[in-house]
């Protein structure tokens, strides 16, 4: 592949992978969505791309929670229910040791052989890529590519695909930000009707009425974003909710 070609392949990637938050639909699933449909589409070697998501609730190293999402078909979906079948893979390493973790002939691979042969047998995926995506708290991700090829990925390919990671990372970066954003606005304006029902219902100033609020959260132990919801549906039911 021509270094020129690289490089635009790179840019033509790191715009599909931010064109989704510059376009202002920017949900995480959108922009993983984009990442993985651009690895297909631009990467000759990548017959199928996914992301894999790992989630912990202690200390431990040891993945409690694996999620395979944004896949461009069955084989990565299928690839990652193997990974945590066995609770081993190449996706694992890549999140909690390695950025990337690669593949080259999964018939010759003896890092993971009862995975490989289950993959050998279940898949059409013959080499992997998998590159750490981020880290966030306790949520790890990976991009996964897949060629059903043996050796499918040559170094210039390796190179361009942790370019369109390290994008990824950003575009998804912003979009969790988007997301935090629009659901505090939505938290703000909740709590803003629900001052209101009570200020007309009670006969209070806003100050009051927010003060109810917190002293009712506090005894409840319930959110005042979550308690205002309650509050604005008791008033206003949603004729479509399921038993309404």
């Amino acid at each position: 592949m021509e270094q020129e070609d690289i490089y635009g392949r790179i840019s033509e990637m790191a715009r599909s992978a931010h064109g989704t938050v510059a376009r202002g639909t920017s949900s995480s699933e959108q922009v993983l969505e984009e990442v993985t449909s651009a690895a297909v589409k631009h990467l000759e070697a990548v017959d199928h791309a996914g992301i894999t998501l790992v989630r912990r609730t202690s200390s431990s190293r040891r993945p409690e929670f694996l999620e395979s999402t944004a896949s461009t078909g069955d084989a990565p979906h299928l690839f990652d229910s193997l990974q945590h079948e066995f609770g081993e893979g190449p996706c694992f390493e890549a999140i909690w040791t390695h950025q990337t973790v690669r593949i080259d002939d999964a018939t010759a691979e003896d890092r993971w052989p009862r995975l490989m042969d289950a993959v050998l047998s279940r898949t059409p995926i013959r080499s992997t890529l998998s590159i750490q995506l981020y880290t966030d708290g306790q949520e790890l991700g990976a991009l996964n590519l897949h060629s059903e090829k043996i050796n499918g990925f040559d170094v210039d390919t390796e190179d361009t695909a942790v370019n369109l990671a390290t994008h990824a990372a950003i575009a998804l970066s912003s979009a969790r930000r988007g997301e935090q954003f629009r659901s505090a606005l939505a938290s703000r304006d909740r709590i803003g009707q629900a001052k209101g029902i009570i200020m007309e219902r009670f006969d209070v100033d806003a100050i009051r009425a927010f003060d109810m609020l917190g002293a009712l959260s506090q005894e409840l132990n319930v959110p005042v974003s979550r308690l205002a919801a309650q509050l604005i549906d008791r008033e206003h039911p949603d004729p479509t909710a399921p038993g309404k």
